[in-house]
């Protein structure tokens, strides 16, 4: 199989890469620090939670259901209230069953 158009994918693999790195460039502060994160609870998978799943768990990874209310997950500032399950939105406090 060859290639006839050679730069056409060199170009095309240089604006992915380009792409790649303006995205990084958006989600990470300037000065290189890791962006602000932000405990938000109800939106987690089972199993998949960061910590504090209620009694009877121990922490992280320990949630026994799909956005279990009392479980939470680390997302980036100011998105968790914006966050839609099957459930309802995420919350910044513990949601009560």
């Amino acid at each position: 199989m060859t290639t006839k158009h050679p730069l056409a994918l060199g170009a095309l693999a240089l604006a992915a890469i380009a792409s790649s790195a303006a995205v990084q460039a958006q989600t990470m502060p300037a000065d290189g620090a890791k962006p602000a994160m932000e405990k938000c609870y109800g939106v987690s998978m089972a199993g998949k939670n960061d910590c504090a799943a209620g009694p009877g768990t121990t922490c992280a990874g320990t949630s026994k259901m799909d956005y279990q209310g009392n479980a939470w997950k680390y997302v980036p500032a100011g998105t968790c209230t914006s966050i839609k399950t099957p459930k309802g939105m995420g919350s910044l406090m513990p949601i009560k069953a």
